[in-house]
């Protein structure tokens, strides 16, 4: 016979708020392109989500636990494909958006940063390579074979050489180099990356 009170958490049992874990969430970014990973704190984290620091450490075992499942949630977004019906359409639909995102100011902050660590600590590279690298990725191979099947670039064509020819330049200036982009860049490269990958 089933019982037909209902059953209530066990006594203790931490309910956890997603109003508090996207604050908190928000607040690492800030925190990152504010003061770096290696200076970053739970302290800091904490005081800028306007929270208890057991708020954090609840949802969180360290900062970099919570790093990782940023970098990851970030990976799972994704990027969306561009179905522009042209080569160069799709190849400046990437362009476009990268570019954007990369100039945003919080990521313009935090992506350099995350790299500097990923080369000390190997949990940040693999993260920082799916949240950066396997989306991307995975996008470029779709642009590549649709690109194929219309009959712009030949069978055999390495989407992760036409990866690297597309938004290779784009990070060297905004990532790397960090200089602002000159009016009808992101154009010029785009034809610039097709031409390449047609040649």
């Amino acid at each position: 016979m089933t019982d037909p009170t209902p059953r209530r958490a066990p006594a203790g049992a931490a309910v956890l708020r997603e109003d508090v874990t996207e604050a908190i969430r928000a607040a690492v970014f800030e925190e990152l392109a504010a003061v770096g990973f290696a200076r970053m704190s739970i302290e800091g984290i904490a005081r800028r989500a306007g929270v208890g620091k057991t708020a954090v450490y609840r949802r969180w075992k360290s900062k970099l636990a919570l790093v990782l499942d940023l970098v990851g949630a970030f990976a799972a977004q994704g990027l969306p494909a561009p179905a522009t019906g042209s080569l160069h359409g799709d190849v400046r639909a990437l362009l476009q958006v990268a570019s954007h995102a990369l100039r945003h100011p919080v990521a313009s902050q935090v992506i350099p940063d995350l790299l500097v660590e990923a080369a000390r600590q190997p949990e940040i590279a693999e993260a920082v390579t799916a949240a950066l690298l396997d989306g991307q990725r995975g996008v470029m191979s779709q642009v590549v074979r649709e690109a194929v099947a219309r009959g712009e670039l030949p069978e055999g064509t390495d989407p992760g050489r036409a990866l690297d020819l597309v938004v290779g330049p784009l990070y060297w200036r905004l990532v790397v180099v960090r200089t602002p982009l000159p009016q009808g860049y992101v154009d010029d490269l785009a034809r610039s990356a097709v031409a390449a990958l047609k040649a």
